[in-house]
């Protein structure tokens, strides 16, 4: 019965006419009768989300769209199609409750006919927007406020929550100042200016193991200038210091188990490591770090992200269009030459599959996110990353596989794979060069910095 209720439904798509069940289908037109019951027998299928096709049976629905009117959870139905004995319609978005709902005639004439059994909604992973915004000409305000009114993003490209406190989302703005969402108050302030550090382009912000020191990452062009500095929980991240000085820093990153800092130049493509611990005992001087190794690519932008097992980091080359892996010697404490895991270097493109099949385009920030579905094995964890070039957000397994997460929506509007528009992660939702990503594990919530839209875009099941 159910591959028959399919076969129907893709009649009502291809010709626009409705079918019972396999005993009483029928073409013929009738007009809605008044003085007959409106009765609603059945719906196919009897599980789904919002943008669901839904099939309603029954009686006496007549063959004027214009005066049928479906609810389904108390939110309005589109309804495309009428037929006396059924009518196809997409079930709406956040009709959780699943009372189907259908009215037929006007005024006096109309009638209103409930289904016996409810719809089983499925709530959906959907893009929304949480905080900042742009007018129709592309203008917007930089100032603090609440979420709802904090005007826009300058350059949204490094999220990190505040180990130490879970309400607070730290956003690095590649040549602006570091703002913070408070989610506990709904506000974004501006808590460090890149004056306070005399820096040029914040280009990452991290945290050492103990959560009591940020540190921020700074791209500007002199050998002698600052390439990392240090802030102090105590007070109140106001108190920045040179931790190491060198040119050209795409950003800089803590070991997750051991703690030693690793940081990077755009100028050769330099994998340098610090030793922190070294630092806080002995305080060692700011170019008292260790090259390691040099990326493949000299002069092209490239950010690092450590795996939360610590086992190893992925390399990711903006501007190259591809993921380098580079795994941890656990007994020498450093990460070793890296190699390629996915994308082609030097070829941009948009291209799901495994390894150096796959095609990327300026993948950016990523994060790790433990999948419940790889049980026991040794790396339970994928990779998911922003492309600011494809517009959109990928996932890379351990296995190197490359699929699209999110974004690229909406195809029936136009071919542009960007734009702005909130929905469904891979049918509507759509944004424009995204570079900053985080993810909260306990609610299972990305936050994605939106860059052209000058916003932060949400990523969650609905409601």
């Amino acid at each position: 019965m159910q591959i028959l209720n399919l076969c129907i439904l893709l009649l009502l798509l291809s010709v626009g006419i409705t079918s019972c069940k396999k005993d009483s289908a029928t073409t013929d037109s009738k007009a809605y009768n008044p003085a007959e019951a409106v009765v609603v027998t059945d719906f196919f299928p009897k599980t789904g989300g919002g943008g669901q096709q839904l099939v309603i049976y029954g009686k006496n629905f007549g063959d004027d769209k214009s005066i049928v009117s479906v609810k389904i959870g108390g939110k309005q139905a589109t309804v495309i199609t009428v037929h006396d004995d059924g009518i196809y319609c997409i079930v709406p978005d956040r009709s959780y409750a699943g009372e189907i709902e259908v009215n037929v005639g006007m005024n006096a004439t109309q009638q209103m006919a409930m289904a016996n059994d409810t719809f089983n909604y499925q709530r959906r992973m959907v893009v929304t927007t949480l905080a900042g915004k742009k007018d129709a000409r592309g203008n917007y305000d930089i100032k603090d406020g609440t979420f709802a009114d904090c005007g826009g993003f300058l350059n949204p490209t490094c999220l990190i929550f505040d180990p130490a406190n879970p309400d607070l989302l730290y956003m690095g703005q590649d040549g602006g100042d570091v703002r913070l969402l408070n989610f506990k108050d709904s506000v974004v302030t501006t808590p460090i200016t890149r004056g306070m550090g005399n820096w040029s382009r914040i280009r990452s912000i991290t945290f050492t193991l103990d959560k009591n020191y940020m540190i921020i990452a700074n791209d500007q062009g002199d050998v002698n200038g600052i390439s990392t500095s240090i802030l102090s929980r105590a007070s109140g991240f106001k108190d920045p210091k040179v931790l190491t000085s060198y040119k050209q820093c795409n950003g800089a990153y803590v070991h997750p188990v051991t703690g030693e800092l690793y940081f990077n130049s755009y100028e050769k493509g330099q994998f340098f490591r610090f030793d922190l611990a070294d630092y806080f005992a002995n305080n060692i001087g700011i170019k008292d770090y260790q090259e390691l190794f040099k990326i493949q690519d000299n002069s092209w932008e490239f950010q690092i992200d450590m795996a939360p097992t610590g086992d190893y980091a992925y390399i990711v080359v903006i501007n190259q269009h591809y993921i380098l892996r580079t795994d941890y010697d656990w007994n020498s404490k450093t990460f070793l030459q890296p190699y390629v895991v996915c994308g082609q270097p030097r070829t941009s493109g948009w291209v799901d599959g495994v390894g150096t099949q796959a095609r990327l385009n300026n993948p950016y920030q990523g994060v790790f996110v433990k999948n419940p579905d790889y049980g026991d094995k040794k790396d339970p964890y994928d990779f998911y990353f922003t492309e600011q070039g494809n517009h959109d957000i990928r996932i890379l397994t351990p296995e190197g596989k490359v699929t699209t997460f999110a974004g690229r929506g909406s195809s029936s509007i136009d071919p542009n794979p960007y734009g702005y528009i909130d929905g469904g992660l891979r049918t509507e939702a759509r944004f424009n060069q995204p570079k900053g990503l985080a993810y909260d594990s306990t609610s299972h919530v990305f936050y994605v910095g939106d860059c052209e839209n000058h916003c932060i875009r949400k990523i969650s099941l609905e409601n």
